[in-house]
C-alpha cells in the first residue's frame, strides 16, 4: 500500500479528534481503510505481489 494512504489516513485520524470530519473526508476514510485493510488480508494470505 502506498506510503501517502498511509500518511492520509493517520491525518485524518489526527483531524477527527480536533474536529468532527466532513462527509468528504468520511468516506474517504472509510474508502482508505477498507483498501488498506484488503492489502494487510491479501498480504497475510501471501496473496500481495512483492509487499505492494
Amino acid at each position: 500500500m502506498d506510503k501517502n494512504k498511509v500518511d492520509r489516513i493517520n491525518e485524518l485520524g489526527r483531524i477527527s479528534k480536533t474536529r468532527p470530519l466532513t462527509e468528504k473526508e468520511l468516506a474517504e476514510q472509510k474508502a482508505l481503510r477498507e483498501e488498506y485493510l484488503a492489502y494487510v488480508r491479501a498480504t497475510l494470505r501471501g496473496g500481495a505481489k512483492n509487499g505492494k
